[in-house]
């Protein structure tokens, strides 16, 4: 505004073909104005997703062996910071009935704040489980009393933070059967979900939040028929997106012949049997979402299918470790992360890779877990494998985590990455 007023303060004494010129040289300016509101306005959901320029993870940042110690506004900062580094854009968290989903909000309000070209979304999840969840009792058929309040809360936070909430997904794995602590009928969600689009219909929450749920992909028909009901088929309709699970790794356990070698390539070397199996692992995990997308089009529907969560933890001291499956390292922890980025990128597919840090309270019992070593980074701040380069490349200069400067794991010797790295047993 100061440059026109200055322009008609002085346009008494300029001459008219002058004052053209001026006008001209300004327009530039303008349009550029234009073009980082209309910027703004579109980064809604449906821009976000599938856009490989927004990158999302799964975020939970929890730096102790349980979740009484909430992190920190600083904590947060300093690992959002990391993550900006490796240009993700985007996190999905799991529930907001601990103090750490708004907290996570208002450090990345803060951050925005301070740097206006800090850009940061959330998916936040609201969680759902069943009555007498996590007893010796569950009761599958009935929701527990805590999920209206759940629902609730998701959506004051998505009013407060309308610039950096852009999803809700309502559960997490709730439908799934094997969730037998707490998972509930397809019709509880489905009834959440249309709360939530009655919500925003009645301008009560804000029309571009898409909504949906996520859970493993059996749970959206790619499974089981168990799974195919009347309400899931609604469910599809209801939701703006499908959030589907797969993963792989756990599966080199549980469903392992994909994953095992075959005679022929018992002679070949152990790097090219592990890259054979990971290769194989990926695609297990596209096999997976075929399945979900080819059941949702016999329903006569058409929605867009994101990857929620997948991921591949990167040492397990139980059936994926050195005496089980032979799953988990460093090494196949980076090969699954980037094949996965690579052909969802190049499909138009978003996928939260879980996760971003190692969380010890996950398997608090058992540090050597491997539900404990998912993240890209551990808790101490050390970058894997899967990060090696970008540490080479300075993305994280001056940034630090729990006090550390961010330093590669294996004191960045290759060599000693690779010795951990087994090929799988033979079928």
């Amino acid at each position: 505004m100061r440059g026109i007023t200055g322009i008609r303060t002085a346009g008494l004494k300029l001459k008219l073909p002058t004052l053209f010129i001026y006008v001209l040289l300004l327009l530039p300016a303008c349009s550029n104005t234009q073009q980082t509101s209309t910027k703004e306005k579109s980064v809604t959901a449906e821009f976000i997703l599938g856009n490989p320029d927004y990158q999302a993870i799964s975020y939970g940042g929890y730096r102790f062996n349980n979740r009484d110690q909430q992190p920190s506004l600083s904590d947060f900062k300093e690992d959002l910071k990391l993550l900006a580094a490796l240009d993700i854009k985007l996190l999905r968290t799991y529930n907001v009935h601990f103090p750490h989903a708004s907290n996570l909000l208002q450090a990345i309000s803060e951050l925005k704040t301070e740097d206006p070209d800090f850009e940061m979304y959330v998916m936040l999840g609201a969680w759902i489980d069943c009555k007498n969840a996590w007893t010796r009792s569950p009761d599958h058929l009935a929701e527990s009393e805590r999920n209206p309040t759940e629902i609730a809360t998701a959506v004051e936070l998505a009013n407060k933070y309308p610039d950096i909430v852009k999803i809700i997904a309502v559960g997490n794995e709730a439908m799934v059967k094997w969730a037998a602590a707490y998972h509930v009928q397809a019709n509880v969600i489905l009834k959440w979900v249309t709360h939530l689009q009655e919500l925003k219909s009645e301008g009560q929450l804000g029309k571009d939040v898409w909504i949906t749920s996520s859970d493993n992909f059996a749970s959206w028909g790619g499974g089981s028929v168990e799974y195919h009901t009347p309400d899931l088929t609604k469910l599809i309709a209801a939701v703006d997106f499908i959030s589907m699970h797969t993963y792989p790794m756990h599966d080199t356990h549980y469903n392992s012949d994909f994953w095992k070698l075959s005679s022929d390539q018992s002679t070949d070397t152990p790097k090219s049997q592990i890259d054979a199996s990971m290769a194989r692992a990926l695609n297990y995990a596209q096999n997976q979402y075929k399945a979900v997308v080819d059941y949702m089009k016999k329903q006569g529907l058409d929605k867009p299918v994101h990857i929620g969560e997948t991921g591949w933890a990167s040492f397990s001291n139980g059936f994926y470790g050195a005496n089980g499956s032979k799953a988990c390292d460093e090494y196949k922890h980076s090969v699954y992360y980037d094949s996965m980025r690579k052909w969802t990128n190049d499909s138009g597919i978003s996928c939260f890779f879980f996760e971003a840090f190692d969380e010890p309270w996950k398997d608090a019992a058992n540090s050597g877990g491997s539900e404990n070593h998912f993240g890209l980074f551990t808790v101490d701040g050390q970058a894997k494998f899967v990060l090696w380069d970008e540490v080479d490349e300075g993305a994280f200069k001056n940034l630090k985590r729990n006090g550390n400067a961010i330093t590669k794991s294996y004191n960045g010797k290759e060599d000693d990455v690779m010795s951990t790295s087994l090929p799988p047993p033979l079928k």
